[in-house]
């Protein structure tokens, strides 16, 4: 098959969505044998059995993107008939990780067999009780069924390393978790394998933190031993109010975590980032020091400590 004649029959017949099943492309006019070409002159990407991409839709995706594609595929493969929990069930309910993974993650009622869920797939076997599971709208425009908020900050409590699984549950707690629900698992017996490890989460979540970023610089200045900061701490200025990350207000220290060029899709105008810096020049006049730090310092906590540091013994010396 010609490059271009396959380049204009896939652009023609190719639906709305990024992915797309073998059966639904074949109702559209592209069957294996143009599959087959388009894999092969390297067009398109089959992401798992039953599942293609076309590669110019895939390459340049962020990371999170290419994990919700990821999603996608296994939904489209699977005719929706899947549960999904932990970080993928995290991630549809828009609360994800900063790293995420490959993997696709699915709960079963039963002792899943590995082998048969594909390479891509963690199958997990366990009960679900029906309030522990509800369905979402994908980014993909169709339902699928997913473990509930609550469900989702245990599983990831358990499973996850500490400082990912409290990202999740932060950002839980923000779009709704209940708290209680999610203790009422410790509190009735039924999680027993990871029951520290969730214990230890549900201490250390807080709904005020607003990012990713914002969980991980509160649970960096906990390790390094500062003082608890007031979080979102409000300051009044000429210019209108100045709401700082974290604060000691009896030492006027702020302490900004700067996600302009983090991860996610937060990404503020000229003019804000413009106002910004004028309220935190109002706020400077007014005797307090203000901090930056950005997402690669959370890898360098000596730099953190430091910086921390020297502005609050000069305030203290002040």
């Amino acid at each position: 098959m010609q490059s271009l004649k396959l380049d204009t029959l896939i652009a023609a017949h190719w639906p709305d969505t990024p992915v797309a099943s073998t059966a639904e492309l074949a109702e559209r006019g592209l069957g294996d044998r143009a599959l087959t070409a388009g894999v092969r002159t390297g067009k398109l990407l089959r992401l798992r059995r039953g599942s293609y991409i076309r590669t110019v839709d895939w390459r340049g995706r962020k990371p999170w993107e290419q994990d919700l594609l990821r999603i996608q595929a296994h939904h489209c493969s699977v005719s929706g008939q899947a549960t999904y929990s932990h970080r993928s069930a995290a991630r549809l309910h828009k609360c994800p990780d900063w790293e995420g993974g490959p993997q696709v993650h699915v709960t079963t009622q039963f002792s899943p067999a590995q082998a048969s869920s594909g390479v891509d797939v963690i199958a997990h076997g366990g009960p679900l009780r029906p309030q522990e599971i509800t369905e979402v709208t994908t980014p993909w425009g169709r339902p699928a069924r997913v473990t509930s908020l609550e469900r989702t900050v245990v599983d990831c409590a358990r499973t996850l390393e500490f400082e990912k699984a409290v990202v999740i549950a932060d950002q839980a707690l923000r779009r709704g978790a209940d708290a209680g629900l999610m203790q009422d698992f410790l509190d009735s017996g039924r999680i027993i394998r990871g029951s520290r490890r969730l214990h230890r989460v549900l201490v250390a979540m807080d709904r005020r933190s607003e990012s990713a970023g914002e969980t991980r610089t509160r649970l960096l200045l906990d390790t390094l031993g500062f003082q608890e900061p007031t979080l979102q701490l409000e300051v009044a200025t000429p210019l209108g109010i100045f709401r700082g990350d974290f604060g000691w207000a009896e030492k006027k220290v702020i302490l900004e975590f700067d996600g302009r060029a983090k991860y996610f899709d937060y990404a503020p105008t000229d003019e804000v980032i413009f106002l910004e810096r004028r309220r935190e020049k109002a706020l400077k006049a007014l005797g307090w020091e203000v901090v930056r730090i950005e997402w690669g310092h959370l890898s360098r906590p000596w730099e953190v400590q430091q910086m921390l540091k020297v502005a609050l013994d000069k305030r203290r010396k002040g």
